[in-house]
């Protein structure tokens, strides 16, 4: 029988169970990943052709006018079914802010297993994932930073 030291113990019953939830980075990935997955399956059940989305947009509804994000809903499922020509041309930042979200999905999978496997650099893969995602966020994101600031 092997024996363990304390402080194996104390992180093997830190990570078990229940104890995963008790863990404010793992709850924050769990989140964003479940919204990114919903964000995809919304994608993948309403379909480009039947043009049957549910969320319309309220800036166009309310001003008349198309914004940044106006077809993004159709280019998401459009992406998801190899249409990327299609896809492009509903709204040219779709491929952009797809990838923007698969790419959050993994880091969220790969950040969260590095978390739970080595406790000790922690804080160094928080720093990290902050540092990355904000440089991916503002990547992607920076078309619609700049229509808003024209807008306002």
């Amino acid at each position: 029988m092997m024996i363990q030291s304390p402080l194996i113990q104390n992180k093997t019953a830190e990570f078990s169970g229940n104890k995963l939830l008790n863990q404010p980075y793992l709850v924050i990935n769990l989140v964003f990943a479940g919204i990114i997955l919903l964000i995809l399956l919304y994608s993948a059940v309403f379909s480009p052709d039947k043009d049957n989305y549910p969320v319309p947009c309220i800036h166009e509804k309310i001003t008349g006018q198309e914004c940044p994000s106006c077809g993004l809903s159709h280019s998401f499922s459009l992406i998801l079914r190899g249409r990327i020509g299609e896809a492009y041309d509903w709204n040219s930042n779709g491929m952009r802010v797809f990838l923007f979200f698969v790419c959050q999905l993994l880091m969220r999978i790969f950040f969260s297993r590095a978390y739970i496997a080595d406790q000790e650099s922690a804080m160094q893969l928080i720093i990290f994932d902050i540092a990355a995602s904000s440089v991916l966020f503002l990547i992607t994101f920076m078309p619609f930073m700049v229509y808003l600031i024209k807008w306002i």
